[in-house]
């Protein structure tokens, strides 16, 4: 039963810890969401698990039955954005780990480019500069529900000047970034030519200094000079 001032665990973990398929589809996970840890994760699959087990019990029994509880179920789930309206008992089976987690608040404050990334978003909503519907939410694992969508914005006017303006400010210090960038490649490239050009310069000179034939042919008129001189002395 566990111990009352104690929370029970809201989710299982994983069976082998070490497995290396699921870590890294796990680590994919949490960057495209912008996840804390891989605790959010487990959750999600979770509630997947027990939505599907529920899901195969109820599809054991004849369709009179179980009637009352298969639409309570479905309409559990379309009401909370994981399934279509139109959807069937049997489309439970199907359900992923990013279905949950495209209904959290973090995922829709992005979708909606309230922020420029997903971490991003998650800081907007943990200091509180997001609303709903005009009250403010600092849970990243709000879990939005169907038709709340559009309700979804900064919490207040000034806030989302102050944002807009340090996006605006951000943008123009990254064009500003890669111009220079760009002026710093063109220089280096220049550099790098007019080094090879005076390598290639000394590399010529240096044959020239080192061919046998050039220095005999050099060394030729200067004897002469000398036989001439002694001559006519």
């Amino acid at each position: 039963m566990g111990h009352p001032r104690k929370a029970r665990k809201k989710y299982d973990t994983p069976p082998h810890p070490w497995n290396a398929e699921r870590i890294k589809s796990e680590n994919k996970l949490m960057i495209k969401y912008g996840l804390k840890n891989k605790k959010e994760i487990w959750k999600a699959d979770t509630l997947v698990r027990k939505y599907s087990r529920e899901a195969r019990y109820l599809l054991g029994f004849s369709q009179d039955q179980v009637a009352e509880e298969r639409n309570e179920l479905i309409g559990h789930l379309t009401r909370q954005g994981i399934l279509a309206e139109n959807a069937q008992l049997e489309d439970i089976l199907n359900l992923t780990v990013e279905n949950v987690l495209r209904r959290r608040l973090q995922t829709m404050v992005h979708q909606k480019g309230l922020s420029r990334t997903a971490k991003e978003a998650r800081m907007f909503v943990v200091h509180g500069h997001i609303a709903m519907d005009g009250k403010k939410i600092d849970s990243p694992s709000y879990a939005v529900k169907r038709g709340e969508e559009d309700l979804i914005g900064y919490y207040s006017p000034a806030i989302a000047k102050q944002i807009q303006e340090y996006n605006a400010g951000k943008q123009g210090s990254t064009r500003n970034d890669v111009d220079n960038g760009e002026k710093s490649a063109d220089n280096s490239r220049k550099s790098k030519n007019s080094r090879k050009s005076r390598v290639s310069k000394k590399g010529k000179d240096f044959k020239k200094s080192k061919d046998p034939k050039k220095n005999k042919d050099s060394k030729k008129p200067k004897n002469s000079e000398n036989e001439k001189n002694s001559k006519e002395n």
